[in-house]
Parts: structure tokens; C-alpha cells; sequence
């Protein structure tokens, strides 16, 4: 498949069905993923790898690669990680009702694309680009993309938690752009944890020491590991950890096993890892990704149930991890307004989508446009109840 941007150079477009056969320095490279700290952790070559080599992506999952490359006098000058489903799951930005909607007009919604880091709710560039080719890179995947999906008749393309210039990009170039929300931590300057609380109401400051003087109460020691702090073992526990979440919440857990003993060999030091220990024996666990510009939570588990103990390893050592590394924000994951209490602001999120079928798309079109306008006026709701100071609050104080 191929897409001519002007008279002079003609861009090629491939699909892959497995990254192997992609270098991993040329996929870094348009990932900016190069250097001592990537700029986002999901979207580097190993960590998409340890997913497909663990089977955590691939047949019988629902996610299968079809990675997006494009390609300039024999270079390679962006890639996407595009994904055929055959399912919804493990999306966090959720087109069920659409699916329903769709097959009840008898349509068939599945199979569709997904560019999307699987199971990972963090924003982050999704048309990735080598440094000085942006300009024809992008406007390339966006429609070698589409056409892909056209030319292989799935009923839809969905890209994910991209940004904010991406959304607007591929709106521009005819894609649906949608927005919803997630709570992050933002580091205002803050050279410590209790710079950090100096900055929220007194009744707000109160309770984040109350929890946490209950949280580190529970009889046992914290500790925050990284790179080869991390040794294999950690990961057993883990493993117990991130399937009783996992059961609770999804199912069946996303990850296989296999997983976390790749990702030891190859993202250790792209993690933290926050294990609570009572008599020698590790109790509960939080994992974090380093980014250049973010702290990303994602998993969170426990094997014995303590009074704030989750508030403990997934918020509060989150925002004490970033602000030790200099790092301007914490993405602590999808949903939960109970983080709001606890320095999190509500964040616009950023979705693209095209839809095949023309009515259906101008359906989904009148319906996001009510939807953008509910979720700016959430945002705007909650963000006044957030626990910083301002005049009023502190008078009410």
C-alpha cells in the first residue's frame, strides 16, 4: 500500500504482523525513545515486545499486531502500534454502547483497528514520528490508517489516549475526535512531599497525614524499588498481586506471567516498583513506568487488606517518586474521583475515530459533540471541589 504526498517523494505503508521483524532502533527512533529515559515508556520496542513475546498480545487475546510503519527512501519515519480486536476490552476509552448500537441496526462491529498501547490508560503520542519528518509522517499513518482499515473491511479505527496535537490533527484530517477524562497529579515546583501539602486546605492537608500515618501503621515496612533494586522474586509476589485485581476488576487478568519475567529483563529500570512487606513477606504492591515527563501508575494489588494502604502505594509514594525525579506529573491510571480528594485533578483525555459506515459516523459525530460539552462541564465542576488553596477555601477553612 502506497501513499504519494507530493510530486517529489512517495511514502510506503506496511503492515507488520510482529515487532521482531521491526528494528528496535529504528521504531525507538520515531518513538523518541532513544537516550538515558524514554519519552514514554509504553510505546518504546521493548515494552511492546515483552507484551507479544509474553502472549499477552496475539492470537486467542483479541489484540492482534498489525503495526503500522511508514517508510522514505528506504527509511522508516514514523510507525503506529495498531492492533486488530475482536473485542472492547482492555481499552479504557469504551465503544460498547457503540457496538450495541451497531449490531442492533445490523451491522457488524467487530473486527475493528485499535492504535492503542494495550491496556494502558496513559496518554501519550500514538503516530510516532522520526524527529524532522513530522510533517509528512503523520498526515501518512493517519491515512495509510484509515485506508487500511477500509481495504480490510473492519467496521471502524479507534486511536486512543493520544494527544492533544494529534486529536487535533486527525480531526482536521477527518477523524472524529472525542475527550474524556482521568485524574493526574501536577508538580507545581514542589521540592518535597510536604511542599506538596503545604499547597492544599488545611481540612485536605489534615487528612492526607491522617491516611498516611494509618497507611504506614500497618505493621510492616514500604519500600520503592527500581532497575536492579527489582530482583525476580518480587515478581512472584506481584503475580499474586496483580490477579486478585485483576479477577476483581476485568475477569480475567490482562498480562500473562511470562510478562513480568520480560519485563524484568528489559523495562526494569522504565519501572518502580512499591511493595509494603509485613514480617519478610510482601503484602500489597503498586507498579509505576518512568517516563521523561511522567510518572505512570498502572498496576496495584494486595494479598491482606489494610486501612489506606492502597491510597499509600499507588497516590502518595506515586507523588513522592515524582517529585524526587524531578518529574512534572503523576498519571495515576483510568477513572476514580476518589483521587481528587488526594491532589489528582480531572484532565481532558483524547480519542480519534473513524467509522466506515456513513450514517452510523454522523450518529456517533451529533453524539460526541454532547458528550465533549458534558465532560468540559465535569471537569469544570470537579476541579472547583480539588483540595487546593484558594481565597474562598481558605476563608471557608
Amino acid at each position: 500500500m502506497k501513499e504519494t504526498m507530493d510530486s517529489d517523494a512517495q511514502i510506503e505503508i506496511r503492515l507488520n504482523p510482529t515487532l521482531r521483524d521491526i528494528p528496535p532502533a529504528a521504531w525507538d527512533a520515531c518513538a523518541r525513545a532513544t537516550g538515558s529515559r524514554p519519552l514514554d515508556p509504553f510505546t518504546t520496542h521493548r515494552f511492546l515486545l515483552a507484551l507479544e513475546e509474553s502472549g499477552s498480545v496475539g492470537p486467542g487475546t483479541g489484540w492482534q499486531p498489525l503495526y503500522l510503519t511508514a517508510h522514505e527512501h528506504g527509511q522508516m519515519i514514523g510507525c503506529a502500534p495498531l492492533y486488530g480486536k475482536s473485542h472492547s476490552q482492555g481499552e479504557y476509552i469504551f465503544d460498547f454502547n457503540w457496538a450495541d448500537a451497531f449490531a442492533r441496526a445490523g451491522g457488524q462491529y467487530y473486527p475493528k483497528f485499535q492504535i492503542a498501547v494495550p491496556f494502558t490508560p496513559a496518554t501519550g503520542r500514538r503516530f510516532l514520528t522520526r524527529e524532522g519528518a513530522e510533517s509528512r509522517a503523520l498526515p501518512a499513518l493517519v491515512q495509510g490508517a484509515i485506508q487500511a482499515a477500509a481495504e480490510n473491511g473492519v467496521s471502524s479505527l479507534h486511536v486512543t489516549f493520544c494527544t492533544e496535537d494529534e486529536a487535533i490533527a486527525g480531526e482536521a484530517m477527518g477523524l472524529l475526535r472525542r475527550t474524556t477524562q482521568q485524574f493526574h497529579w501536577e508538580n507545581r515546583g514542589f521540592q518535597s512531599f510536604e511542599d506538596f501539602l503545604a499547597s492544599l486546605t488545611s481540612r485536605k492537608r489534615k487528612n492526607i497525614r491522617r491516611e498516611r500515618a494509618e497507611a504506614q501503621g500497618f505493621g510492616g515496612t514500604i519500600h520503592r524499588l527500581t532497575g536492579d533494586q527489582i530482583a525476580p522474586h518480587h515478581w512472584d509476589a506481584f503475580w499474586q498481586f496483580y490477579q486478585d485485581t485483576g479477577a476483581r476488576k476485568w475477569g480475567t487478568p490482562y498480562l500473562t506471567r511470562a510478562f513480568f519475567d520480560i519485563a524484568h529483563d528489559t523495562l526494569r529500570d522504565d519501572m518502580i516498583l512499591v511493595l509494603a512487606e509485613r514480617e519478610g513477606r510482601p503484602i500489597a504492591g503498586a507498579l509505576n513506568f518512568i517516563g521523561k515527563e511522567a510518572l505512570f501508575g498502572r498496576y496495584w494489588g494486595c494479598v491482606e487488606d489494610h486501612r489506606c494502604l492502597h491510597f499509600e502505594l499507588c497516590y502518595y509514594q506515586a507523588i513522592e517518586a515524582a517529585i524526587d525525579l524531578g518529574l512534572p506529573r503523576v498519571e495515576a491510571g483510568a477513572q476514580g474521583e476518589h483521587k481528587l480528594a488526594r491532589g489528582y485533578l480531572p484532565t481532558v483525555c483524547h480519542s480519534l475515530h473513524w467509522l466506515a459506515d456513513e450514517g452510523f459516523s454522523d450518529a456517533v459525530a451529533r453524539y460526541l459533540q454532547a458528550e465533549r460539552r458534558a465532560i468540559g462541564e465535569e471537569i469544570d465542576v470537579l476541579t472547583g471541589y480539588g483540595p487546593f488553596k484558594n481565597a474562598t477555601k481558605e476563608e471557608q477553612d
